[in-house]
C-alpha cells in the first residue's frame, strides 16, 4: 500500500461515506478489544463484513484488508490480525477521496 491512498468514489455516495469510514474506525477499536478477549469468531465476522462492503463503497483496499482479517481469524493468526488492523487504521486516516460523476 502506498503512502498516498486514493479512493475514487461515486459522487452519489458522498453523504454515506463519512459514516462508513467512522464505522470502520469503530471496527479498529472493536477488533483490538476482541483480540484481548480472543474472540476470533467475531473478528472473522467483522473481517467478512469489511471484505463485502469495501468495494461497494469504492474502498477496494478495505475489502482486501477485510479478507486478510477474516482469513487470519479463521487460521487463528493473531499477529496478522493485529497487523491488518493497524493497516486499516492507517488507511482510514490517510485515504484521499476523489469524487467522480457518473458518465
Amino acid at each position: 500500500m502506498s503512502e498516498t491512498n486514493v479512493a475514487y468514489i461515486d459522487i452519489d455516495l458522498e453523504e454515506l461515506i463519512p459514516e462508513y469510514l467512522e464505522n470502520r474506525k469503530s471496527d479498529v477499536i472493536v477488533i483490538r478489544e476482541l483480540l484481548q478477549q480472543n474472540d476470533l469468531t467475531e473478528i472473522r465476522r467483522l473481517g467478512h463484513s469489511m471484505k463485502g462492503s469495501g468495494g461497494g463503497y469504492g474502498f477496494d483496499e478495505i475489502s482486501v484488508i477485510g479478507r486478510h482479517i477474516e482469513d487470519a481469524a479463521l487460521a487463528g493468526d493473531l499477529e496478522v490480525i493485529k497487523t491488518q488492523t493497524q493497516v486499516l487504521h492507517k488507511y482510514i486516516e490517510t485515504v484521499t477521496i476523489v469524487w467522480q460523476e457518473e458518465e
